[in-house]
């Protein structure tokens, strides 16, 4: 593989690979609801506990896993955080009931809260400041390629051999990506076969590094930017948490589709969403070529993207099955084209140093917030039906932009 002066691509195509594996292994359990809800005797609220057990892991955890990648670097905390992933993956092929389905789920999110800090880690140490919205909209891609294959992907599986041997064959694509890491993956200054030019490029153009010690973690508090970011994402990660977890069972409860169906039609808002990470990534750092300043140019892809996400309410008023997928693509769209600006701001507020602590404070607020609202959206299906939830999915991401306003009046580079 010659490469000149495009490495850093190939960097963030690995570790695109590794969040759509992540998101497959989090998805399977949503694909794979239907069955095991009628498997296991599960109600829509156990379900929905079930995955807050996850989230709850997922945030903890988060708060952690920052420090623990800054602590080992990227390189050795992503494998680790991968290899922990995909064997609890492959053990919820041994789930008897809610509990031990709960604790398998647990220690899935403990493993998958590696990620984002891993990744995020990456990109501050392999992209200049104007490149980085277009990595993180790459890297956000994922999620949605993740839950592309995960329906199709589950479907025949478990038709195949059972939702069992599904969960063991997902959880093993882990140990094939790891293979790749290994020989891909050094800091730029390290890097066997980064050339002189891309080097030169990825020093001059990124921020410089200050020597400085590392920040004592609660400290990060004291800066009302890491408010910012941790309150917008507690108040909207779960709009997309609801898509992933619960549109497998929307479809089948409320629209009578079977496991076959939900595998050919489950996925395509996906695509949706994976269109918007990119556009949302791509638009960015278009804006900032054009002469807009980071600060204008994060805050107008925010802006666009939860205003974008209002149409999902016209899933109150249609009956066709197609049109709510259309509806739902939509605003999965708008969710990720919005969240390409969003989860790059902790790079663009911190150095290196602090760049997985503060993307770990945020991201576990996130799935806070996502832990919080998913046993709600199993009580409000169960005791009205999904209207509700759309209601309030369609307004929460004006409400994190608005937080962004109020608490990050100009985004610029903080020495925590």
């Amino acid at each position: 593989m010659k490469i000149k002066n495009n490495l850093r691509w190939y960097i963030i195509g690995t570790i695109f690979l590794a969040t759509t594996i992540n998101y497959i292994d989090r998805q399977a359990l949503s694909v794979a609801a239907p069955v095991i809800k009628k498997d296991l005797g599960l109600s829509n609220e156990q379900y929905g506990w079930i995955v807050s057990a996850f989230l709850l892991a997922y945030a903890i955890t988060q708060l952690m896993a920052g420090i623990f990648i800054d602590k080992k670097g990227t390189k050795k905390g992503f494998s680790i955080a991968v290899i922990w992933w995909s064997i609890a993956n492959m053990l919820h092929a041994f789930s008897k009931g809610v509990f031990s389905l709960g604790a398998f789920r647990f220690l899935l999110g403990i493993g998958e809260a590696g990620n984002y800090p891993a990744a995020m880690k990456a990109i501050s140490e392999w992209f200049p400041k104007k490149e980085r919205s277009k990595a993180v909209g790459i890297l956000n891609m994922g999620p949605g390629m993740g839950a592309i294959i995960a329906p199709p992907l589950m479907a025949w599986l478990i038709l195949s051999f059972g939702w069992k041997m599904a969960f063991v064959v997902t959880g093993a694509i882990g140990f094939l990506w790891l293979f790749l890491w290994q020989k891909i993956y050094y800091v730029p200054q390290k890097h066997p076969k980064i050339s002189e030019e891309e080097l030169s490029y990825i020093s001059k153009e990124k921020q410089n590094p200050i020597k400085t010690a590392k920040t004592p973690w609660l400290d990060y508090f004291k800066h009302k930017e890491v408010w910012g970011v941790a309150l917008s994402r507690f108040v909207s990660d779960g709009v997309f948490y609801f898509f992933v977890f619960w549109l497998p069972s929307y479809l089948a409860d409320e629209k009578g589709f079977s496991l076959v169906e939900i595998g050919l039609f489950a996925w395509i808002p996906f695509v949706l969403s994976d269109i918007g990470s990119f556009l949302g990534g791509w638009t960015g750092t278009i804006l900032i070529k054009k002469g807009l300043s980071i600060n204008a140019s994060r805050k107008w892809i925010i802006w666009i993207g939860a205003i974008l996400v209002l149409p999902i309410l016209g899933c109150l008023y249609i009956s066709s099955p197609y049109w709510a997928i259309g509806l739902i693509s939509f605003a999965l769209f708008a969710t990720q084209f919005k969240q390409s600006a969003l989860f790059t701001l902790p790079i663009d507020l911190f150095p290196e140093k602090d760049a997985a602590s503060v993307w770990g404070i945020s991201g576990s607020a996130g799935s806070f917030g996502a832990m919080l609202f998913t046993p709600f959206i199993g009580w409000l299906v169960d005791e009205i039906s999904y209207s509700p939830v759309f209601v309030i999915a369609s307004l929460l991401h004006i409400v994190s932009a608005i937080i962004v306003m109020v608490l990050i009046p100009r985004i610029k580079l903080i020495q925590a």
